[in-house]
């Protein structure tokens, strides 16, 4: 049994703010297309639940 990979992403808040707004979009069209949003909501959850990490440059 093979398991899934984990893929970490680092963004600050610039990026972070850029993601939600896409997300959200993303949303939105599909509302309007009669769409299902699950799992677009189930990433806006995950990206606003993310743990903070402080890096040193």
């Amino acid at each position: 049994m093979m398991r899934k990979r984990k893929y970490y992403l680092y963004l600050d808040n610039i990026e972070v703010s850029v993601l939600m707004q896409s997300l959200v979009r993303l949303k939105n069209t599909l509302i309007s297309e009669g769409r299902y949003t699950d799992c677009v909501d189930e990433l806006i959850v995950k990206v606003m639940e993310a743990p903070v990490k402080r890096m040193k440059i």
